[in-house]
């Protein structure tokens, strides 16, 4: 059973505090249940915000580039909730844009030399936790148009193996968009080289953590494969850690 949840946070033991006892005033609501979902905006806090409004305009980039979203590296899933409902509100009817997510959901298989500070099993999640988001996004797929066709896919495992089996056995795919968040180096840089031959004009590659000392595999990953200086590295002032490139 998966039980180290070791994660990096930036925050001090003041905000920590502060934050526990938030969480607190959420857990002992007052707002009745079938009100309490449609008011998480009372709980939800400046820095998730900001993460989810850079989802929303990464999104809109892609509105009108065919192809499929990848993300490297689910954990929880909110992104892949995010993705499916951006679908629903901006293009109900385009069932064919899949939604993929890749990850061990068990931790980091192995870490390198790169990684720095990090172990093999860091930021997993609770047993068997896929189960419980094919639920929820089952659950998010239903409020929209064309519910009968299943548009989302859970890839359990080693990504450097699954997405090469998953490209093989989908040889006609077409990226649109490909979301790193591994936050290592060996898996970013391989699955970078595999999605090569799947991508275009318009696609956008989101990475996590680019030119962030904590995780310097990311970036080392993308100089080595894609370079850092055959693209241009945008961000949005929303987010400070979040960037991407768009191929032109």
């Amino acid at each position: 059973m998966a039980t180290d949840f070791n994660t990096k946070l930036h925050c001090s033991d003041e905000e920590r505090s502060k934050r526990k006892n938030f969480y607190d005033l959420f857990k002992n609501s007052p707002i009745p249940e079938n009100e309490l979902l449609s008011n998480l905006g009372l709980y939800t806090n400046r820095q998730t915000l900001s993460r989810q409004l850079f989802m929303h305009e990464l999104y809109r980039k892609i509105i009108n580039v065919h192809g499929i979203i990848m993300e490297f590296g689910v954990r929880w899933g909110q992104n892949l909730v995010l993705f499916e409902n951006f679908r629903g509100i901006y293009e109900p009817f385009n069932y064919n844009r899949k939604i993929v997510g890749f990850d061990t959901f068990e931790g980091f298989p192995s870490v390198t030399s790169m990684d720095k500070g990090l172990r093999k099993g860091d930021y997993s999640v609770t047993e068997n936790y896929e189960e419980h988001l094919e639920k929820v996004l089952d659950y998010h797929e239903s409020e929209s148009p064309t519910s009968h066709i299943k548009k989302y896919e859970l890839i359990k495992g080693d990504a450097t193996e699954t997405l090469k089996k998953y490209l093989k056995n989908n040889p006609h795919t077409v990226i649109a968009l490909a979301y790193f968040d591994f936050d290592i180096y060996e898996p970013t840089k391989e699955c970078l080289k595999l999605i090569k031959d799947h991508i275009t004009k318009g696609t956008i590659i989101e990475f996590d953590e680019l030119n962030t000392s904590d995780f310097p595999g990311e970036t080392v990953a993308l100089k080595e494969v894609l370079g850092l200086s055959s693209y241009r590295i945008q961000r949005l002032p929303i987010s400070p850690l979040q960037s991407y490139i768009e191929i032109d």
